[in-house]
């Protein structure tokens, strides 16, 4: 049986709206995007298409793009909106508690 790993990764003023970051959560790689509606959202870090870091990309609203060929991932879902990549990335459950960012990676996937 897996436990739930609930992990107080950082605190919400380390990332400004608009803004994403990779991080670790145990030994899974999550983007972790801050949205500028003030939502929360975690997905997989790497690319489907390719070994790409998804946080090194750009956020657009609810969108994140690849930064190697463009690929573009609704943050909401883990939904894949062009090509290359056609394969959905992971999506995880996001809490905030008082200043703390929490990603629950057992709770995979939300979308």
């Amino acid at each position: 049986m897996t436990q739930a790993v609930d992990e107080a990764i950082l605190q919400c003023s380390e990332i400004p709206k608009t803004e994403m970051r990779r991080v670790m959560v145990g030994e899974v790689a999550i983007c972790l995007t801050h949205t500028e509606d003030g939502g929360w959202y975690a997905i997989d870090d790497t690319c489907t298409h390719e070994d790409c870091s998804l946080s090194e990309g750009e956020l657009s609203h609810h969108l994140v793009e690849c930064p190697c060929h463009g690929s573009r991932f609704d943050v909401r879902t883990g939904e894949v909106l062009n090509l290359p990549a056609v394969i959905p990335v992971g999506t995880y459950r996001v809490a905030v508690t008082g200043d703390q960012v929490l990603v629950d990676v057992d709770a995979k996937p939300v979308g």
